[in-house]
């Protein structure tokens, strides 16, 4: 709160990284109206490796890499389906992250606990049986439990 910021700072650091990476995706725009877009990565392209696509739906906060519904903060390509049509990302973190919502937990208050030897104890109805059956045998040599073929 002290440097202005709304949402946690792990959140910010890893938007920022989703800046930096969108700046190498291209966006094509589907449907402005319904702001659903094809982004296409060119990250660490190889040869022989296929370029991914992702389609991207801000309306239903959806991405198809599934980060942006997992973490409910955007992804990459949501980044830079923003950026393409001049939107600001920050309306699709969810509230979760925001410090006011975080800091409003702490305004509860908690009771006291007493002292751990005035705790009530309720006594045990039942015995604890070990299994004999699970138990290791200790003498001898360990059983194999290979299968020997021939």
């Amino acid at each position: 709160m002290e440097a202005g910021h709304v949402f946690f700072e792990y959140v910010w650091d890893a938007m920022a990284a989703n800046y930096r990476m969108a700046r190498s995706i291209n966006v094509e725009i589907y449907s402005r109206r319904l702001e659903t877009f094809r982004v296409t990565e060119k990250i660490g392209r190889r040869p022989g490796i296929p370029i991914r696509s992702y389609g991207v739906d801000l309306r239903n906060r959806r991405c198809d890499c599934k980060r942006f519904e997992t973490l409910h903060y955007p992804c990459m390509h949501v980044a830079a389906a923003c950026a393409k049509v001049n939107l600001n990302v920050e309306q699709f973190v969810d509230d979760v992250y925001t410090l006011e919502r975080t800091l409003r937990v702490w305004e509860n208050e908690f009771p006291v606990l007493p002292d751990l030897s005035t705790w009530e104890v309720p006594p045990t109805n039942f015995e604890l049986v070990p299994d004999r059956g699970i138990r290791r045998n200790l003498r001898g040599c360990p059983q194999s439990s290979r299968i020997v073929t021939a």
